[in-house]
C-alpha cells in the first residue's frame, strides 16, 4: 500500500565495515553500523556491543532495551543531545535514519538498514537526526539501546513526528516481490 507520499529513491551503499544500507545519498553524517563482534563456541555466542575503549563511546548515559511487535513503526524522533547505539538481541528490524539538520553535509537524506539475530550490527545514530524503526519479522523484535544521555523524566530530549502522516520523504511499508 502506498499513500502516494514523495519518498527518495534508495540504493545500496557499503560502509567500511562492509554492511550493506540502503541511501538516498551516502552515510549520514555522525551516523554509522559495523557488524558487531558475535564469538560462537560450543556453548553458545557472546557478543560485543559496546566498550569503554570503543571509538564512538562518548560517555555512559544509559542502557534499555524495548520490544516491537511485527508490523509496528516506532517512529519518529529526534534527541537534541543524545546520541544512540540501536542493537538488535532478537527478531528484525528495518531502521530508518533521516537529516534534517540544516548544518550538515547530508541534510535531507534517508538511510535504511536492516537489523537483527541473523544480521547482528550496531547502529549509532548522532544528535539531531530522525529515526525510527518498524519490526519486519514474524515474532517480537528486541532492541538494546546504549545511550550517552540518562532520561529526563521531567524534560525529554525527544521530539516527535507522527509516523505517517510527517513530511519525511520515507514510506513505513513492507515490500513484497
Amino acid at each position: 500500500m502506498t499513500t502516494g507520499k514523495h519518498t527518495h529513491q534508495l540504493r545500496s551503499v557499503v560502509t567500511e565495515d562492509g554492511v550493506r544500507i540502503l541511501s538516498s545519498g551516502s552515510v549520514i553524517e555522525g551516523a554509522g553500523v559495523r557488524k558487531a563482534a558475535v564469538m560462537p563456541d560450543e556453548r553458545g555466542r557472546l557478543g560485543e556491543i559496546m566498550r569503554a575503549d570503543d571509538p564512538w563511546f562518548q560517555k555512559f548515559g544509559q542502557v534499555y532495551f524495548t520490544t516491537t511487535y511485527p508490523g509496528i513503526v516506532k517512529a519518529w524522533h529526534y534527541h537534541k543531545l543524545q546520541t544512540d547505539h540501536f542493537y538488535v538481541a532478537k527478531g528484525i528490524v528495518k531502521v530508518v535514519l533521516y537529516d534534517r539538520r540544516e548544518d550538515s553535509s547530508t541534510r535531507d537524506t534517508v538511510n535504511q538498514i536492516y537489523l537483527g539475530e541473523h544480521n547482528p550490527g550496531l547502529l549509532r545514530v548522532p544528535a539531531g537526526v530522525y529515526h525510527g524503526w518498524m519490526c519486519i519479522g514474524q515474532k517480537e523484535a528486541y532492541i538494546i539501546n546504549v545511550v550517552s544521555q540518562m532520561y529526563n523524566y521531567a524534560e525529554p530530549d525527544e521530539f516527535r513526528l507522527d509516523p505517517h502522516d510527517n513530511d519525511i520523504p520515507y514510506e513505513w511499508v513492507i515490500k513484497d516481490g
